[in-house]
Order: C-alpha cells, then structure tokens, then sequence
C-alpha cells in the first residue's frame, strides 16, 4: 500500500517516542517513592492511641494500604508498558496514554489510601 507524502506508515520509526516514558519516569518514580513512604510510616500516627482506637485504626489500614500497594504495581506496569512498545508510528497514541495514566494512577491510589484510613484524632 502506497501513503501520500504527508501521510506516515503505519510502521514507521518514530524519533522522539522515549519522551512521554521518560517524563512519565521522572515524574511517577519518585511521586510513588513519596506515596510509599508516606503510606509505610502512617502508622506511627497511632503510636500514643489506646487499644480500641488502635486496633480501628489498623482494621481501616491494613486495606487500605494493599489498595496502594495495588495502585502502585499497576502504575509501574504502565509505566513498564509504555517503554516496552515498540516506537512506532502507530503506538504514539498509546504511548502517550499510558505515560499520562501512570502518575494518575500513583495519585488516584494514594488519594484512596488517605480516604479508607480511620485517622485518629489528634488532641
């Protein structure tokens, strides 16, 4: 099949298809780092709480933290996905959309963990 000279193959090469994995990289990495540490060190949060609150209080963490955990790995599978494509003409769409999602996700699941946690009160 033949294109007309302003239109590109399907399967041709693309320059400049590292850039949304790569900004998605610098941008999802350590925002995850951030949310992962966040998430690890709130339950020292319930340090000085009596048994009834800290056992609530780990009862609404301890799902909360696997929703996390779980928003995390699938943005880093995103992100896997999105440097694995090949750099073709035809995935640039798809590319970009994983690139964007990656972070997203990172702060949808970190937006849910903050959410599902019982806080206790701070007196």
């Amino acid at each position: 099949m033949t294109y007309p000279l302003t239109c590109r193959a399907p399967q041709e090469p693309v320059s400049g298809g590292w850039v949304a994995p790569l900004a998605s990289s610098l941008i999802t990495l350590p925002l995850a780092f951030c949310a992962f540490v966040y998430a690890s060190l709130s339950p020292m949060a319930c340090d000085s709480c009596e048994e009834a609150e800290a056992a609530h209080f780990e009862d609404s963490f301890e799902p909360a933290f696997d929703v996390l955990a779980v928003a995390l790995g699938l943005s880093l599978v995103l992100l896997l996905v999105s440097w694995a494509l090949p750099r073709r003409e035809r995935n640039v769409g798809t590319r970009w959309v994983l690139a964007v999602f990656a972070p997203c996700l990172v702060v949808i699941g970190f937006v849910v963990f903050y959410g599902l946690v019982d806080w206790p009160v701070s007196v």
